[in-house]
């Protein structure tokens, strides 16, 4: 990488711990070149790009690009249903647009059939790098916690179908939820293990499991991770994940514990990173918080769980097989009211997480570092040297005023 630069940012910029009050962000082509303390900016060479950089507004902020894990649609379109290529670059655009540069595409349980073709599909936007890879909510998840999922797909565990979609997928699958309590998930011939030989992690959720069968999978998944990694075998990511805590699982009693507290002791082992859907529908903010407080922004990463109405008015949608309808911005099976995907950006799930008492810095990193530790990759996720030039410049209160992609403004 030269010495020259292309441009440069200033603003309060966000780093993984801290805040830099009046910081510079130096970008070459891709790539960061530098980021700093403005008043070290000369001292380091950058006296030109210190005097030429572009401010954002007032009082606003300099993010590392957002990273969703979770995500169905926006713009109106949704990946469970895009049949054409331009279909899902419609929602994959309205989210990068607000600040979301890398993002994993979410299918939702439907026929065998349509898993295939859905995954072709957006397999070839994952090797054109539009995508950073593709999330199986389902089809192994549990009847009776399926949310918006259509029960009329639901399987049990299916090693050699995972296999297959695996393949199809080409490495770029990164998670499938699974519910731990279905049989067929355990051992050499299990779903878990097949997941990780072809890449991929399980997302632990859609579940009205009891504590034991969670801690088993939990416990299991690290031992074959950790197992993997001792034996130089590729491993996505060190952690399995939870998907969407609290959401489609049994609830907590204190007789009947179900899944949440063993994902929190799971996460508090190192063992599993939680979901949560921080938009203020899915989870009351002050839980959110209560997690933050709890574990830590390292075991928790923020996703927005978003179908085809994020950006879009109120009205009538489709999630899989699945009729919605969005009032006030509430996304909901039209039979059955169940809350089906959320309709905010991942950047708006930041600002709600950050007003509802958790650090701006803790925010952020759970939607930028965390979502880069799931997929396994080192290259994005922070602003730091070397890294892919993945920066939102926003305002005093997080709205996007600009979105850059590997250095490139996004329009």
């Amino acid at each position: 990488m030269s010495k020259e630069a292309s441009f440069a940012l200033r603003g309060r910029v966000v780093l993984p711990e801290t805040i830099l009050l009046d910081g510079l962000v130096v970008v070459n082509g891709s790539h960061l070149l530098w980021v700093g303390e403005a008043e070290q900016a000369a001292a380091a060479g950058f006296a030109r790009e210190l005097e030429q950089a572009s401010p954002a507004p007032e009082g606003g902020y300099l993010l590392p690009g957002l990273i969703d894990v979770h995500c169905h649609g926006g713009g109106g379109e949704s990946f469970p249903n895009a049949t054409t290529r331009e279909q899902a670059m419609t929602a994959v655009l309205e989210h990068r647009r607000h600040g979301t540069t890398t993002i994993v595409t979410s299918c939702v349980t439907a026929s065998p059939e349509v898993l295939r073709e859905r995954t072709k599909l957006l397999a070839d936007l994952a090797d054109e790098g539009e995508i950073a890879g593709i999330h199986y909510e389902g089809p192994f998840v549990s009847v009776e916690r399926c949310g918006a999922q259509d029960p009329t797909y639901i399987i049990d565990p299916d090693a050699e179908l995972t296999r297959e979609l695996l393949q199809l997928g080409r490495g770029h699958v990164v998670t499938m939820t699974i519910a731990p309590e279905k049989p067929g998930l355990l051992g050499d011939d299990g779903v878990i293990e097949a997941l990780l030989e072809g890449g991929a992690l399980p997302s632990f959720g859609h579940t009205d499991s009891g504590a034991e069968p969670v801690r088993r999978c939990l416990e299991e998944t690290d031992r074959r991770i950790w197992s993997r990694l001792a034996t130089d075998k590729p491993v996505r990511s060190e952690r399995a994940t939870a998907t969407h805590l609290f959401n489609g699982m049994r609830p907590i009693h204190h007789r009947d514990p179900g899944p949440v507290p063993e994902v929190v002791a799971g996460a508090q082992r190192g063992e599993v990173i939680a979901e949560l859907i921080g938009d203020g529908v899915h989870l009351a903010p002050a839980i959110v918080r209560d997690l933050f407080d709890t574990l830590g922004p390292a075991n928790l990463v923020l996703i927005t769980d978003a179908m085809a109405a994020a950006g879009m008015a109120d009205g009538s949608y489709v999630l899989g097989s699945q009729p919605v309808t969005v009032a006030d911005g509430v996304a909901r099976l039209t039979e059955g009211g169940a809350i089906a995907g959320g309709t905010a950006h991942l950047i708006d799930v930041v600002r709600t997480t950050w007003h509802a008492g958790v650090a701006l810095e803790d925010a952020v990193y759970a939607a930028s570092v965390q979502g880069a530790e799931i997929l396994g990759d080192p290259a994005r996720g922070e602003l730091a040297a070397g890294m892919i030039a993945d920066v939102v410049v926003t305002d005093c209160d997080l709205n996007p005023v600009e979105v850059y992609r590997a250095g490139q403004l996004v329009k």
